[in-house]
């Protein structure tokens, strides 16, 4: 039975702030999901054993979970761990919802195992020592590949919708943390440095100038609508009109004019009765 590794990450909800499951991560968690008749699903986690997010996976019906107890730069361990467990398939959300989210960490695990690369993923369906990938397009377009295994793919918001966490099982899953010890190439951040999300700051609104009085007729103003209304009109004079602001608009072409010299009389024509 072929074997499917799922990176997950934590999530960050984008008004509160607190913990959550990844969206991203967790679409393709859906997406390994749909494979768990014909594989068998790995779940795995770089980080800390003991976030309570991590559950929300495990609620999706996964029933245990590797965790990497590892910091800093995660992408060594990563690529360390699945090198000893030679997956036919890697999925990983696009980027990170917070951190450095650059979305370089698909690309470092898939030179890593030297296998392709395949971003917005839809579906995959695994045949023999091959799979067919429905990739997402520009503006709703759907691409199939058949790549051979094995590959990493990345999924987007195009992925399918995850299904809700389930509180029972995601309680009775289990966490199996695993001590690892990969050097970090990132530069080490300095404790006294701190750190917090990145929060979008209000704009600042133009001044305006004016008494109070005046700043009220401002507001409840009405613009004035350029135009011409035909209360009363009879039908030709009314279908001018719309027809004049239609060619306007750039909405109509005019019709090029008829040639006088190609129009015959009923009179000239062979055949015709006199009068």
């Amino acid at each position: 039975m072929p074997e499917i590794a799922v990176l997950l990450s934590v999530g960050r909800h984008p008004a509160s702030g607190r913990a959550r499951r990844a969206d991203l991560d967790a679409r393709a968690l859906e997406l390994a999901l749909g494979l768990a008749d014909v594989a068998r699903i790995h779940a795995i986690h770089a980080g800390d054993p003991g976030e309570p997010a991590l559950r929300e996976y495990l609620g999706m019906g996964i029933g245990s979970m590797t965790v990497l107890a590892s910091e800093g730069d995660v992408s060594g361990a990563l690529a360390d761990h699945l090198k000893q467990l030679r997956p036919a398939v890697v999925l990983t959300g696009g980027r990170a919802e917070w951190g450095e989210a650059s979305g370089m960490l698909p690309y470092l695990i898939a030179q890593a195992l030297d296998s392709p690369l395949i971003c917005d993923a839809v579906s995959i369906a695994l045949r023999g020592d091959a799979a067919r990938v429905v990739q997402a397009l520009p503006r709703g377009g759907r691409r199939a590949l058949r790549v051979a295994l094995p590959i990493t793919l990345t999924v987007e918001r195009s992925g399918p919708q995850p299904r809700m966490s389930a509180f029972g099982p995601g309680r009775r899953g289990l966490i199996r943390a695993v001590a690892v010890d990969s050097p970090s190439s990132a530069p080490a951040i300095p404790a006294d440095w701190l750190q917090r999300p990145a929060r979008v700051r209000p704009r600042r609104l133009q001044r305006v100038q004016g008494s109070a009085a005046e700043r009220l007729r401002n507001i409840q103003s009405v613009r004035a609508v350029s135009g011409t209304r035909l209360l009363e009109a009879d039908p030709v004079q009314a279908a001018r009109a719309i027809w004049q602001y239609l060619l306007e608009q750039g909405l109509a072409e005019a019709a090029p004019a008829a040639d006088p010299s190609s129009r015959t009389d009923a009179a000239d024509r062979p055949g015709a009765p006199g009068i």
